[in-house]
Order: C-alpha cells, then sequence, then structure tokens
C-alpha cells in the first residue's frame, strides 16, 4: 500500500483492473440500506461500504475507507446524490477531489456519470452554484452588520440600554429610588445599569 500525494492510500492491485466501488448511506433509523446496496451490486460494485445514522454527523467511516480504495481509473459510485454530500459544497468538493484522482464518479438514480461531457458539464453548473450561494451567503452577512452599524450596533446585538431607558434610570436614581429597583424594572442586571449610568454620591453601597 502506498500513499498519494494528496494523502489518500492507494491499494496495490494486480494489472490495471479497475474497479466500481459502491458508498451506501442512511441518515435516519427508519431508512434501510438494503435497497441502495441492491442496486450498488447490480450495477457492477465489486465493493460496497456503508455509513449508518450516527451521533457524530462529520464522522463517516463507510465514505472515508470508499475513498482511501479508490484509485485512478476507478469509479465511485452511489446510489443517489444526497448520499455523498450533505450540502451542494461538500458534494462539489468532494467530487472536485475525485477528478484530482482521476476517479470518476456515478450517481445511478440521477443518471449522472462524471466520465461523459455531460456529467462534467452537471458538475461545472453545480461548482457555479456552490459558489453563488457562498457569494450570497457573504453579501448578506456584510449588509446585515452594515444595518447593525447604522442602528448604533456591534455585531447585530441590539443593546440592553436604550437612550430612553437610560434617562429613565437617571431620574428615578435622582428621584432616591433604590438601584435594585431601577434594574428590576428596566429588566437589567445592577453592574449593567451602572456601566451605563454611573453610581451618584446619593446611592448607597446597600442597594447593592
Amino acid at each position: 500500500m502506498s500513499f498519494d500525494k494528496n494523502g489518500w492510500r492507494n491499494f496495490p492491485r494486480q494489472g490495471a483492473v479497475v474497479m466500481l466501488i459502491g458508498y451506501a448511506r442512511v441518515s435516519t433509523q427508519d431508512q434501510n440500506l438494503e435497497l441502495q446496496r441492491e442496486a450498488l451490486t447490480k450495477a457492477g460494485c465489486q465493493k460496497v461500504f456503508e455509513d449508518k445514522v450516527s451521533g457524530t454527523r462529520a464522522k463517516r467511516p463507510g465514505l472515508d475507507k470508499a475513498l482511501e480504495m479508490v484509485r485512478s481509473g476507478d469509479v465511485l459510485v452511489v446510489w443517489k446524490l444526497d448520499r455523498l454530500g450533505r450540502s451542494v459544497k461538500q458534494l462539489v468538493d468532494l467530487v472536485a477531489e475525485l477528478h484530482k484522482q482521476g476517479v470518476q464518479f456515478n450517481s445511478l438514480t440521477d443518471a449522472i456519470d462524471t466520465g461523459t461531457p455531460s456529467g462534467r458539464f452537471f458538475f461545472h453548473v453545480m461548482a457555479s452554484l456552490a459558489e453563488m450561494e457562498r457569494e450570497l451567503i457573504i453579501e448578506r452577512t456584510r449588509a446585515g452588520l452594515d444595518v447593525a452599524r447604522q442602528l448604533g450596533r456591534k455585531g447585530g446585538r441590539k443593546p440592553k440600554m436604550t437612550d430612553s431607558k437610560i434617562a429613565s434610570a437617571k431620574k428615578l436614581l435622582a428621584g432616591g429610588v433604590p438601584a435594585r429597583d431601577v434594574a428590576k424594572n428596566l429588566g437589567v442586571s445592577v453592574p449593567t445599569l451602572y456601566r451605563w449610568v454611573p453610581a451618584t454620591t446619593h446611592v448607597s453601597s446597600a442597594e447593592f
């Protein structure tokens, strides 16, 4: 066994044998792997790796083993696109990595085969959509921060003490109302109250 430049393990084989390697995954307890397993075997997959429901979404040992086994010229086969990636970006990134390794990708239900011009074109479109989605998220985040700054906030969080609350607090404290009661009335803690309205000499420490 050897490692290629991207860190994927290459298992030694006799001659230039091309393999169809299947990958099946279920995301809920109600789903069954049998349908996927049968379809992948019927499609000619010599080996099928599987992942069942786990407590950790990020861990997919079955997929890791499939990626370790594939070599240049092989084909990774899934029953449906969403079995390989949980998001468009993840799917595109995985297929792009397979392409760099010289590995083709085939989705049976979606009739997508990256060994054909139409299959490659499909993933070019998917990659463009993933990039557009990423740029839209960045744009929306920036727009939200700009609006927050215009409203006098940092990071979009609403301040606990508004100008009207500060004015009310000053008036109540000046009138001799205990700081505890003022803070409770405004829905803030006493330390928060004094961060916005400095303590005055007529407020005793007993009020804390």
